[in-house]
């Protein structure tokens, strides 16, 4: 069950931060409505590599698409390209 608390909370900071571990957020509301997230840098650091890991994957989809509408190259003209 999502852990959420009024925005006001904050003036006991140390109290909500106990709360927050790796998988444990704490979401912060401001007048009723979902404002900010507290989470840890574990669960932050994982999200950004997720995140770049999703960029990766559609990059390589597209790359795929468009290899698939143009045509492919051989390795000997790759690295013509590449100057290798």
């Amino acid at each position: 069950m999502p852990n959420i608390k009024p925005i006001s909370d904050l003036r006991n900071y140390a109290e909500v931060l106990k709360e927050v571990d790796a998988g444990n957020r704490v979401y912060l509301t401001r007048n009723g409505h979902g404002a900010y997230t507290i989470m840890s840098i574990e669960e932050a650091e994982e999200l950004d590599r997720l995140k770049a890991a999703c960029a990766v994957v559609s990059d390589l989809r597209r790359a795929e698409a468009r290899a698939g509408q143009e045509g492919w190259i051989s390795d000997e003209d790759m690295r013509k390209a590449m100057g290798i």
